[in-house]
């Protein structure tokens, strides 16, 4: 064999390998870049002169051992001062695996710092002292871990030479975080015993240690297996660049940033809804059977549509979300100028720059206790959660399924700086949805016919509405008052059920055609198959509104009891209507006035991130902007609020 051959036969392995990227996190001087600078030297990855620098620098630090962390701590601020303060970037490999270290601050003040070196990570490396136990700061970076979507957290209880190898110390330790990360969103958690200074169970095994029977460092990050957490499902190719060598070839360059694709498979290109099927994958080395994750590509359509760069292409089947309005948490990066709910800004996701603004800070996260509490604003490596709106539709996932298309970054548009690294919460959806969702609004906008108004429209072609035999005129003269709906919004425990329900009871006992419909029950039957994230909630309350419609057009007084937290659902439950038929009730009180009504403590719950999506604490609520009625129930008394509202309904059914 010729010898060139060989080398390429080994160059080909190398880049055969799998790749892990993994990031070091942890409190100040828990060893985070001892540990790193151990797995280097005793992996044979230090050439000799790195090794006599390092053997220098220590000398004159005077300190009795060779200070592995210099490897990593190359600022001459952080070499002073013992700390880490930039993320410092290192790469190794072994025969088994390729690596890219991120080693990260543990201050909190580079808490920025942290997030973008965890922002590709594949797995959160966390030492903790073994003399200190669980400290505030290795809870945050477990926090942050889970936020960032680190799918695997490997836990060092480092510095057990110092506790002379204790196992009930190291036992402790693993029982403490155990109950600290039930919190977290984190379901693959290692912990091991190490010493990062003396070597133990880095690389190489311990003998100090013959009570722990785990693997090494080194060998679990070599073995845990991550290709399961690659997204191979869902398609996403946002469109880099337009190839047009000539009229007979139109291409479109780019990297496929999540799924697969092959040849023959139909697709549909964003915002334009436009349906195709993709007839070749090209690459500098040729034609190709199938794209995958991270490869880039060229791909080539069997019709003409116009797609831009911005753009994206996806399955037909299995679209983002097409959105100009997004949640977000957002981790705050601008040391000069903190969030501001009035300025403007540039949003990149993906190949796409719009314009955006923050529309409204939602709440911000302790991150040392992971409580939430209400903000004005965000500064440097501060993090809440947002809700910005932009100028142009976005192609969005969830970050939990997506890293790629369910993150982005905020610039200030005078200094060109990233101010902010946002994480969207949401989800994918059917293209034909989508679609069908374009065409709703753009009949919404030419004027749809009477009665039909923002009514969904059916799956299938062949369903038509048919209005029955009996009128609603002939229903309120029979019954002899009008129909309406009666809307009851508000956060939990602001006293729509106690007022809703009086309601429902003095119209029936005047002897109207009344009918209730309330959150808890319609849960139980209607909307049984939903959950709460917010697309689920939208859905509910779409649900509630058809179904309201319904009994209105039977000539009853629906009353509807719901926290409906979205403005746009509720207008759209008024604009199915008729017109002045619609009377919405907004009832609010301070929170201290809204806790002291939470016997089960779902509130303070929600405050400590035990409940997720909790309105008016871990999701956002919209009050109404001009509701008929507004009963602020920490002041005025039940009864004063029941007669507010009959006035007004009165004022509309007779």
């Amino acid at each position: 064999m010729d010898k060139y051959d060989n080398v390429s036969e080994l160059t080909q392995q190398y880049l055969d390998r799998e790749l892990l990227r993994f990031t070091t996190a942890g409190s100040v001087d828990d060893g985070k870049s001892t540990l790193i600078g151990r797995m280097l030297y005793d992996s044979k990855a230090i050439f000799q002169d790195q090794m006599e620098q390092l053997e220098t620098a220590s000398k004159l630090r005077g300190e009795e051992h060779v200070d592995l962390a210099l490897l990593t701590d190359g600022l001459r601020a952080e070499r002073e001062q013992g700390i880490t303060i930039d993320v410092a970037y290192r790469y190794f490999s072994t025969p088994k695996r390729k690596f890219i270290i991120a080693d990260t601050p543990g201050h909190v003040q580079y808490t920025r710092n942290m997030v973008t070196g965890a922002s590709t990570a594949d797995l959160a490396v966390i030492l903790i002292d073994a003399r200190n136990g669980v400290l505030t700061q290795s809870k945050r970076h477990g926090f942050i871990a889970s936020l960032l979507g680190i799918p695997h957290v490997l836990v060092c209880v480092n510095k057990m030479d110092l506790v002379d190898y204790s196992k009930e110390v190291y036992d402790k330790i693993v029982a403490d975080y155990t109950a600290f990360s039930e919190k977290l969103e984190v379901h693959d958690i290692t912990f091991i015993p190490i010493s990062a200074l003396e070597g133990d169970n880095v690389v190489t095994k311990s003998e100090r240690t013959p009570w722990y029977d785990g693997a090494t460092v080194l060998h679990h990050l070599e073995s845990v297996t991550i290709a399961a957490d690659r997204n191979l499902v869902d398609f996403r190719f946002p469109v880099q660049y337009v190839i047009r060598p000539h009229q007979d070839y139109r291409g479109f360059a780019g990297m496929v940033v999540s799924g697969t694709i092959k040849p023959g498979e139909e697709i549909v290109a964003l915002p334009s809804g436009m349906r195709s099927k993709v007839r070749e994958i090209t690459t500098y080395d040729g034609p190709l059977e199938e794209a995958f994750e991270s490869q880039s590509v060229v791909l080539s359509l069997e019709d003409e549509i116009d797609v831009s760069r911005g753009e994206m292409i996806c399955r037909r089947h299995n679209v983002p979300h097409v959105t100009q309005r997004i949640e977000a948490i957002v981790s705050w990066m601008d040391d000069k100028n903190p969030l501001s709910l009035t300025g403007h800004y540039l949003l990149q996701h993906t190949t796409h720059v719009v314009k955006a603004y923050i529309s409204e800070l939602l709440y911000e996260i302790d991150v040392n206790t992971m409580h939430r509490s209400s903000a004005d604003t965000l500064e440097l490596n501060e993090i809440g959660r947002v809700e910005i709106k932009t100028a142009e539709p976005l192609f969005v996932d969830s970050y939990r399924n997506n890293r790629a298309t369910g993150s982005f970054i905020l610039i200030d548009p005078v200094t060109n700086l990233t101010v902010a690294a946002g994480m969207i919460r949401t989800d994918t959806h059917d293209a034909d949805d989508y679609i069908e969702t374009q065409e709703r609004a753009r009949r919404a906008e030419a004027g749809a016919e009477p009665g039909t108004a923002g009514r969904t429209a059916p799956k299938s072609e062949h369903i038509t509405y048919e209005a029955g035999a009996i009128t609603l005129a002939d229903r309120e003269k029979r019954n002899g008052h009008k129909a309406a709906v009666v809307w009851f919004t508000g956060l939990s425990g602001s006293g729509k059920s106690t007022i809703s329900l009086a309601l429902e009871k003095q119209l029936f006992e005047e002897g109207l055609q009344v009918t209730r419909l309330d959150g808890d029950n319609v849960r139980h039957g209607l909307s049984s198959d939903l959950g709460f994230s917010i697309e689920d909630r939208r859905e509910n309350i779409r649900r509630v509104a058809e179904a309201a419609k319904l009994l209105f057009e039977a000539g009853q007084i629906v009353i509807c009891s719901f926290i409906s937290p979205f403005a746009e659902d509720r207008d759209f439950a008024r604009r199915i209507l008729p017109e002045g038929r619609f009377v919405e009730v907004y009832t609010t009180a301070d929170m201290d006035t809204l806790k002291s009504r939470d016997p089960k403590g779902l509130y303070e719950k929600a405050e400590r991130g035990e409940i997720q999506q909790f309105t008016g604490v871990t999701s956002p609520y919209e009050a109404p902007e001009s509701p008929e009625v507004v009963v602020d129930t920490a002041v005025a008394t039940p009864e004063e609020g029941l007669t507010w509202v009959v006035d007004a309904v009165r004022g509309v059914v007779r």
